[in-house]
């Protein structure tokens, strides 16, 4: 049984970080693209951050400089660590997995969530 378990999520102060975790198991996952989507209340849930088999990171534009995304192959994990957080950044976050990493359509395999809230 394929699972992706989030860690890490929790309430910080603007300006404030996180790391998030994801650990996988199930299969090998050394050649998808594992992500970091978040949605946010009454909104879709989008693009954050992904990386590749050959870990190279990929960033939307609102992230970039503030988050960093890194993978572990040999511990199945990869990780989102979160600096300066801003209240828009307050979504759940997925990790996920999948072979394109732009879309959701994109990825197989989903985590069930970590609540992220930053506060003013």
């Amino acid at each position: 049984q394929v699972q992706l378990v989030e860690s890490g999520g929790g309430l910080v102060q603007t300006g404030g970080y996180l790391r998030l975790s994801c650990a996988a198991s199930g299969r090998t996952f050394s050649s998808y693209y594992m992500g970091w989507l978040c949605q946010a209340p009454g909104k879709e849930r989008e693009f954050v951050a992904a990386i590749s088999w050959s870990d190279s990171p990929y960033y939307t534009d609102s992230v970039k400089g503030r988050f960093t995304i890194s993978r572990d192959n040999a511990k199945s994990a990869v990780y989102l660590q979160m600096n300066s957080l801003k209240p828009e950044d307050t979504a759940v976050y997925y990790c996920a997995a999948g072979l394109l990493f732009r879309t959701n359509e994109g990825y197989d395999y989903w985590g069930q969530g970590t609540q992220v809230t930053v506060s003013s």
